[in-house]
């Protein structure tokens, strides 16, 4: 058997549901996701999509954020008290603070309007992996590279040596591995590993990852694993190549 035509298999039976105003965008996605054999269902408004959320209970959702009857990121808040599906924003808005407050709320990843069919599949692939392989990442070995995590020894090897990392590197190597291409704000990273108070210190995320990455990367100046999503925070790459 061929293992990447049974990952495609696997991935196109997929459920997913576009929430979007717009007719012709919301055409162009579903066809998109229709020609990689997806069971798509689409929404024009936010109580319909949490409506098709909840009876679908799809396997990843594409969400536009400005809704005729409410924000987006309500939505998400919404969806996220029962679903961790994977959930794609698609805005025309493209500042920092709406792509900030969008993932803060829920979301795993922003595309901005207007994008091409190849990203928006591409994304879609690498989120609905990530929601296929999840029960991976809760095992008590964990793989990347030549790096293995140990959750059970509480350990991080590289081959057979052990990887002298803080408490606080390994909290936020941990983090970052349970979510693979999902981008984690540094509002969030600072709230899990120091608490609610220090939500203004994003240089203290900044510090430990540069010298995590010193750790665990091959050239730390050219991450692989650990990259940096500008001005928002950072993100584990469970793409191999």
């Amino acid at each position: 058997m061929n293992p990447a035509a049974d990952a495609t298999a696997e991935l196109a039976v997929s459920r997913v549901l576009v929430i979007e105003d717009e007719t012709d965008i919301r055409r162009f996605v579903r066809v998109a996701l229709e020609s990689e054999g997806h069971d798509v269902t689409e929404a024009a408004t936010l109580q319909r999509g949490l409506i098709e959320a909840g009876s679908r209970r799809p396997d990843l959702v594409v969400l536009d954020l400005g809704l005729p009857d409410g924000d987006g990121a309500d939505f998400i808040r919404e969806f996220r008290s029962w679903s961790t599906a994977p959930v794609l924003v698609l805005s025309a808005r493209a500042g920092e603070a709406d792509k900030i407050r969008a993932l803060d709320a829920g979301a795993d990843d922003y595309l901005v309007k207007p994008f091409g069919s190849g990203e928006l599949l591409a994304r879609t692939r690498a989120h609905l992996r990530r929601r296929l392989h999840h029960a991976n990442s809760e095992e008590a070995h964990f793989s990347f590279g030549d790096i293995r995590i140990d959750r059970a020894r509480r350990r991080v090897l590289r081959g057979d040596t052990t990887l002298h990392l803080t408490p606080i590197e390994y909290r936020l190597l941990l983090l970052l591995t349970a979510s693979p291409d999902r981008v984690l704000t540094h509002h969030f990273l600072l709230r899990e590993l120091w608490g609610p108070n220090h939500a203004g210190d994003a240089h203290y995320v900044r510090v430990h990852m540069g010298n995590l990455r010193k750790k665990i990367e091959t050239d730390a100046s050219r991450p692989r694993w650990l990259l940096t999503e500008s001005g928002v925070g950072y993100r584990f790459s469970g793409t191999s190549g």
